[in-house]
């Protein structure tokens, strides 16, 4: 499948945010018929990402992927078309060459197999992994930041943490103060943190369909 090639957009911290606020909104007049999850307070972190992502570098999410689709490029018109059908927490638009899923760690696997393909073929792109801080201390993660450490596959893991693993913080799920990859010297892993005004689903209000 041939994929976008044009340069990727140039988004303020304003845009992004606005384009949620949109989504709340029209979450909050029950307009959308299917769970969403709502970005906010990461933009700056995100936009600084971004500038090492290229238009053929694969960007693989969570259900959490709105902020990743905009600066992959994908028009905004045509994000929220995606939105308000009910797909907002598994959008895919290969021909941008971004995936998510809505299955914790469902991208994980995903990375490690277009990583191998990418090394494989000799190519120079990277995909840049998006995960929750909780998805990060699962043993499918483990496992596949392991392999592709061993294997020196061209993978980006960035490790977002907003302390929203639904109803229960991570650290006290696992009786920790320090998650596993918050301060790893690897240079393909990030890790950053950031308070969001949403919680973990929806926009703060509750919506009866």
């Amino acid at each position: 499948m041939s994929f976008s090639t044009a340069p990727l957009p140039a988004y303020t911290p304003r845009q992004l945010i606005e384009f949620e606020e949109d989504i709340a909104a029209e979450f909050n007049a029950a307009n959308i018929r299917a769970p969403v999850h709502l970005s906010y307070g990461n933009e700056e972190a995100l936009i600084s990402i971004f500038r090492r992502v290229k238009p053929h570098d694969w960007v693989l999410g969570s259900w959490r992927s709105h902020y990743q689709c905009l600066l992959k490029g994908v028009p905004p018109a045509r994000l929220k078309a995606e939105i308000m059908a009910g797909r907002s927490i598994s959008l895919c638009f290969p021909e941008y060459r971004i995936v998510s899923s809505a299955i914790v760690t469902g991208v994980l696997p995903i990375a490690v197999g277009i990583g191998m393909a990418m090394k494989r073929e000799g190519s120079d792109s990277v995909v840049h992994c998006f995960m929750g801080e909780m998805t990060s201390e699962t043993g499918a993660a483990h496992e596949c930041i392991k392999y592709s450490r061993r294997w020196d596959l061209p993978i980006h893991w960035i490790i977002e943490d907003n302390r929203k693993s639904v109803c229960t913080d991570t650290r006290s799920v696992w009786n920790c103060d320090e998650l596993t990859y918050q301060r790893d010297a690897d240079p393909r892993i990030t890790y950053y943190h950031y308070e969001s005004k949403y919680p973990h689903a929806g926009a703060g209000v509750r919506v009866q369909f």
